[in-house]
């Protein structure tokens, strides 16, 4: 298997954290050299680990922000 390269390019927000000192957090990441994108998992405390995620065009999050305003 290939490995994936990343960097987290800028943390946004610690959404949470687990009692074993995982964190969901919003981060913008590279991934594998390419442009960084908005990307919501879980990271183990040194960040060498993660988990399944989400990752999210700048769009994409434009239109998560508009329906979550639509909350009640």
């Amino acid at each position: 298997m290939a490995e994936i390269k990343y960097e987290i390019v800028e943390t946004i927000a610690v959404l949470s954290e687990s009692p074993k000192g995982w964190k969901k957090e919003l981060n913008l990441v590279s991934w594998n050299g390419r442009d960084p994108k908005y990307d919501i998992r879980d990271w183990s405390p040194d960040h060498e680990k993660m988990g399944k995620g989400i990752t999210l065009s700048k769009e994409d999050v434009q239109n998560l922000k508009v329906a979550l305003e639509n909350i009640n």
